[in-house]
């Protein structure tokens, strides 16, 4: 499974880009979970966030969805810090 993130916006109104192949992955199994759960989650559009959140574009396969900070599921916060490999 390919999973590939943007996130834009923040304080900052910086952008940054994460791509990854599960098959790649030691912990591809939990990362397909996740991003099956995140990606139905999802949103067609871009969903209206807060001043200074985050905006998420999530695609999974040929699959895109769309979240804003602060109303992230547990799945998506736990793809989009891995991903990002921060504190998103």
């Amino acid at each position: 499974m390919r999973i590939r993130l943007t996130r834009s916006g923040g304080f900052a109104g910086l952008t940054r880009h994460a791509e990854l192949d599960t098959a790649d992955h030691p912990d591809g199994a939990e990362l397909e979970r996740l991003a099956t759960e995140a990606i139905a989650a999802g949103h067609p559009k871009p969903p209206s966030g807060v001043p200074d959140g985050y905006q998420y574009e999530l695609t999974v396969d040929d699959h895109t969805a769309h979240c804003a900070d602060p109303h992230l599921t547990g799945a998506q916060r736990q793809l989009m810090e891995r991903l990002l490999q921060e504190g998103a």
